[in-house]
């Protein structure tokens, strides 16, 4: 499975940003889909995951409220929208994906990483 992360971008803190990772080379709708950031200096972190029906989501407590995944089987295509966009958002993310795993970071499939700054 290749994934292709895009939608990065310089946002001011407030503002909203929508990510997509469209996935190819696999049945898209068979996989768990999971959202990580990595900061400058810090290690990868869970943010957000999909259960491959989409009838399950989940989110680290720190986007909690401002963050929504969803995905689109049709399209093969998975999305995190961010809202009330923080400075300690700052990061690269990354989408990832996996048939079992769902939370934990041993994603079997990643993708190159899309770049979010968030000015204050």
């Amino acid at each position: 499975v290749q994934l292709q992360a895009c939608g990065g971008g310089l946002v001011q803190a407030g503002g909203s940003l929508r990510l997509s990772c469209a996935a190819s080379g696999g049945t898209f709708s068979r996989y768990n889909m999971g959202w990580f950031r990595q900061a400058p200096g810090k290690e990868r972190e869970f943010v957000a995951a999909i259960r491959w029906s989409g009838g399950s989501t989940y989110y680290a407590d720190s986007v909690k409220g401002r963050v929504i995944i969803s995905r689109d089987n049709a399209k093969n295509t998975v999305y995190l929208q961010m809202n009330s966009l923080k400075t300690e958002d700052t990061a690269i993310y990354y989408c990832a994906a996996d048939r079992v795993v769902y939370t934990r970071i041993s994603y079997e499939y990643w993708g190159q990483g899309t770049k979010l700054t968030v000015s204050s």
